[in-house]
């Protein structure tokens, strides 16, 4: 059995509003088991005999059948969330700055965002791996942060999503807690 995470994009924003609670009662039809969610962001942890890839493709089933959401994930062991989080150099809580990190499902996607990010003027960011980076926007400015405008481009849908490092501390706490 193995503890994973699983991050999903654009759910409970842009119209696709999914009760964690539903979602919960959804996924008891699939092989997984000890599920939470966390937050109202699409964080959920699990365990499951299943491999990453097909984790991804049931979670993604059950989100198409159970809610009508062309859903994309993210999947990561518990131990890649707790060294990702080992790995950003950047602070969990500071006053002026907040911290991310970006995940993806496609290498390609995050090489290309990646190099994009170190075009633009001012971007502090780091590869965390193959799946993974970390970047910085200015406290009260993440939205209008040009690196946030850049990855919320259509083109990266599909297969990137971020949270603040506050949130991935404390999926990285409850998957290892499962």
């Amino acid at each position: 059995m193995e503890n994973y995470a699983v991050f999903l994009r654009g759910i409970n924003v842009g119209g696709i509003n999914i009760k964690m609670a539903d979602l919960k009662t959804a996924l008891a039809d699939y092989p997984f088991t000890k599920v939470k969610t966390l937050l109202a962001s699409g964080n959920v942890v699990l365990q499951s005999e299943l491999s990453p890839a097909k984790v991804k493709s049931e979670f993604e089933k059950c989100l198409r059948d159970g809610f009508g959401y062309d859903a994309w994930v993210v999947v990561l062991t518990a131990s890649r969330v707790a060294a990702l989080v080992e790995a950003c150099p950047y602070p969990a809580d500071d006053k002026a700055t907040h911290s991310y990190i970006t995940l993806a499902s496609d290498k390609a996607m995050l090489d290309e965002l990646f190099r994009a990010g170190e075009e633009l003027d001012g971007m502090e960011q780091v590869r965390l791996g193959p799946e993974a980076m970390a970047w910085l926007a200015p406290a009260g400015g993440t939205l209008d942060s040009p690196f946030s405008k850049l990855s919320s481009k259509a083109r990266y849908k599909a297969s990137t999503t971020t949270r603040n490092l506050r949130t991935f501390i404390k999926v990285r706490d409850a998957a290892a807690a499962l």
